[in-house]
Order: C-alpha cells, then structure tokens, then sequence
C-alpha cells in the first residue's frame, strides 16, 4: 500500500462537494502515455484509495510476469478521516483512517509495457475493475 512517508497536515479539509463542476473536470497533467505502450486512463472523476490502486497494480503485475513493467502514474497523498460507528455529532474530526489520490477524466492511471497486446488488455481491464472510477484502455 502507498502512503506519504511524512506530511505536514494531519487532517485535510474536506474539499469542493459541488458534483457538477467536479463532473465536468477535466485533468490537463498525465494524459497521454509516456513511459509503457498502454495504458489505462480515467474518464469521470474519483477519489481513488491506496487499496484500490496495490489492488489494481498487483493484478497488473501478475500479467506482466518478468519480461513485462508496470508503471503506477498516481500516489494517493490526500489524508481522509472518518468517525467511529454510532458516535454523536459533535466532538471534533475523525481520526485519518488512510489515503486517497483524487483523479480527474483524463488522467492516464497505470501503464504497462514488455508484453503483447493481447495480455496488456487483459491486464488492463481487470486492474480498472479493481478501481471506483470508469476507466478505458489507451494506447501510445
């Protein structure tokens, strides 16, 4: 699981709620594929966990076996917290329970080289089912 190693605010504020906009939001950073021959790219926006992301680059990594490499294009570096179960409101915030990476459309997520077309297609489509965002496969 990828986490910072250290940061300087424990807690973040909780951010822009309006769906609308966020819907609209387009990444302009990470677009294209750079580093592999595909990839897999969002295409709305999400707030992808750290466990979704190990979860989706270990399926890739079993793909790629030792000819292939699996490149991971986000780091989750956004702190979330959460309040116990049947706690009255009030009290402060929640304590941080883990990381997320917010990803807008657009955003290439992971990329993979070394293998054929075939099996990266394959490994692509069952990492973007590991992951809360609708995703597609692109290529270079």
């Amino acid at each position: 699981m990828q986490f910072p190693k250290k940061v300087k605010f424990r807690k973040w504020h909780t951010g822009r709620k309006n769906s609308k906009k966020l819907a609209t939001a387009v990444e302009t950073r990470g677009t294209t594929v750079a580093f592999g021959s595909y990839g897999i790219k969002a295409t709305e926006y999400a707030r992808l966990t750290s466990n979704e992301i190990e979860a989706a680059r270990k399926v890739m990594a079993r793909y790629a076996t030792k000819s292939g490499k699996v490149w991971v294009r986000v780091f989750p570096d956004r702190p979330f917290t959460q309040k116990p179960p049947e706690v009255k409101l009030g009290k402060g915030k929640g304590d941080p329970v883990g990381f997320v990476c917010p990803v807008k459309a657009g955003r290439v997520i992971f990329e993979i080289d070394g293998v054929d077309q075939k099996i990266a297609e394959e490994a692509l489509r069952k990492a973007g089912t590991k992951l809360s965002v609708k995703t597609k496969i692109v290529s270079r």
